[in-house]
């Protein structure tokens, strides 16, 4: 019995349920190396996103409603490799009430910059030494899926170690925070204001309030 042939719009519907398979498995934005993957070359993939399918996110990515996401996915799919950091940090841990205007994010500082480029979500990175990237990182949910951020300890050590980026008026809203956490390590913070090299500012501005 011979196969029954697909016509061109039933070939081009089967493609476009495996590109939104693909992209629910992988947070909602997927490489051209991914799409590859389908079967599609770089002139099918110029067809969907010509004909409104899917939309280039940056160069090498693609979504589907991409500015209707919420940028905790996005930022969750895209930099799964980044630490949440400084006022994104406080954000999540409730120290901070506003959502700032960008989020800010730790990142190996081999990482390329052009990675970063995108217009939205604003995202503000900061290039550090791989070994420092790592220290003191946990998971938490970030949107429908996880993302690293730094631990409560470490965030602080590290606010006050770079309290010249920051607002004053977040510095100390977010210092107030930390001192009423019920859940905070004392001697955690104190391990990681050693390694940061920031003990003083640690004695000064948070060991006084204890």
């Amino acid at each position: 019995m011979s196969e029954i042939k697909m016509t061109r719009q039933e070939k081009k519907e089967r493609q476009i349920a495996e590109i939104q398979d693909l992209m629910e498995q992988n947070g909602g934005i997927v490489k051209t190396a991914q799409l590859y993957t389908l079967g599609m070359d770089y002139r099918r993939i110029q067809t969907f996103v010509e004909d409104g399918v899917i939309e280039r996110v940056k160069n090498g990515y693609y979504a589907m409603n991409y500015y209707k996401k919420r940028e905790e996915d996005i930022l969750a799919a895209m930099f799964p490799d980044c630490v949440l950091s400084m006022e994104s940090a406080l954000y999540c841990y409730h120290y901070l009430k506003n959502r700032p205007f960008k989020w800010t994010i730790a990142v190996d500082k081999n990482t390329s910059k052009s990675r970063f480029k995108i217009d939205y979500p604003l995202v503000q990175p900061y290039y550090t030494e791989p070994e420092v990237l790592q220290m003191g990182t946990i998971k938490i949910s970030f949107g429908n899926s996880q993302m690293s951020v730094y631990c409560k300890e470490r965030l602080i050590c590290d606010i006050l170690k770079y309290e010249n980026r920051m607002e004053r008026e977040d510095l100390q809203q977010a210092l107030r925070a930390f001192i009423m956490d019920k859940d905070k390590d004392i001697a955690k913070l104190l391990e990681y204001a050693k390694e940061r090299k920031v003990l003083s500012k640690v004695r000064n501005q948070v060991g006084v309030w204890l």
